[in-house]
């Protein structure tokens, strides 16, 4: 983010200024009290008129998903009629932060950070499977480090996005091939900190997605992926919409129509994934959006899974209430959290911040 620097006023302009009479002085103040209550009277006469500006800041990430094509192409925006405002942040712990500060009313964020979010107290609702994370996803081990296993990450440095679907797979990962996770220098690097930090050699191995995954994998060794971590260990991860609820409950029509741009989007590339080549504008418009190299771009989300709707609906992801897909996943990563230290509590039931009711509109429609 770019910070634009104001300069100092001229010399003589300050001298000038310094010779405005008292009066007129008096005279500036009294206008902008007038004017600043002839405001407040509008605001106060017409209260509704800022709930109808029917503006929404989106937030989301450098995830490689079909939904970038819409988002590129105002599908949204056209369908619903707001104005909308993307603001990309670089993990989904931004994304949680900004929604619970009320910067963003929508974002993008994986099944950990939304685990994380929900469990200290963040009032926001997972409406929307963004992506069975599957193995976009992965462990890889630069060459160079000496590291050819899991096993052989005992006292090396990992670098991973802290409270990311990848941190709470690397431990996972860790465990399970019977490695303590304190034996191992974790450290926190958002994506594209992971890129330089690889480039430079200060890290062993990185758990990542793309488009860094991609760049990583051109000088590294695969450990495993989160397709196989779920796998051996039933731990599935995903990345998800997630809404104030607030702002869902009072823009239904909105997040409906939002919905079925979504559906459509993964819709389309399902259709045809041979006509999403590096040179479509499918691809092209991914790639700008997400940060990705365009030629990267087929393989990347070839990695990943998109549940339908009707999909989505079923207990399978967001239909079921406590037995959901969703609502058992936010669970056993709480539950792996809090055991790590990174979150204080565990909620009885993560079905309070699943919402189905889209999903279960666009299905039917």
């Amino acid at each position: 983010m770019s910070h634009r620097v104001l300069s100092s006023p001229h010399h003589t302009r300050a001298h000038a200024l310094e010779r405005v009479s008292a009066a007129r002085r008096s005279r500036v103040r009294l206008a902008a009290l007038a004017a600043a209550s002839t405001m407040l009277a509008v605001a106060f006469a017409a209260p509704r008129a800022h709930a109808e500006t029917r503006e929404v800041v989106i937030a989301y990430q450098d995830m490689v998903v079909p939904w970038r094509y819409a988002q590129a192409t105002g599908a949204l925006e056209q369908a619903t009629g707001y104005k909308i405002t993307y603001r990309k942040l670089a993990s989904g712990a931004d994304v949680i932060r900004a929604l619970a500060s009320g910067s963003v009313q929508l974002g993008e964020a994986g099944s950990s950070p939304i685990a994380a979010g929900l469990s200290q107290g963040v009032n926001l609702s997972l409406f929307w499977i963004l992506d069975n994370i599957n193995d976009a996803e992965a462990l890889v081990a630069r060459d160079g480090s000496g590291v050819t296993s899991i096993a052989g990450l005992k006292g090396k440095t990992v670098g991973v996005p802290y409270v990311s679907t990848s941190h709470f797979h690397t431990l996972v990962a860790l465990q399970n091939a019977g490695v303590d996770p304190s034996a191992v220098k974790i450290i926190n690097l958002r994506p594209p900190e992971v890129a330089a930090a690889w480039q430079r050699g200060d890290i062993d191995a990185t758990y990542i997605w793309d488009p860094v995954l991609a760049k990583v994998k051109q000088n590294g060794k695969v450990l495993v992926t989160s397709g196989q971590v779920a796998k051996a260990t039933g731990k599935a991860t995903f990345d998800g919409f997630v809404a104030d609820r607030r702002f869902a409950k009072d823009n239904e029509a909105f997040v409906t129509k939002f919905v079925q741009v979504l559906a459509a989007a993964d819709a389309d590339y399902g259709a045809h994934k041979a006509a999403w080549n590096a040179a479509s504008p499918q691809v092209q418009a991914v790639a700008k959006v997400s940060g990705a190299n365009a030629q990267d771009v087929p393989a990347s989300l070839a990695l990943y899974a998109f549940p339908t709707p009707a999909e989505q609906a079923s207990k399978t992801w967001l239909g079921g209430g406590a037995q959901s897909g969703a609502a058992q996943s936010l669970l056993a990563t709480a539950t792996f959290l809090k055991a790590q230290g990174t979150i204080q509590s565990v909620l009885p039931d993560y079905s309070v911040g699943v919402d189905p009711q889209f999903v279960q509109r666009a299905a039917a429609h």
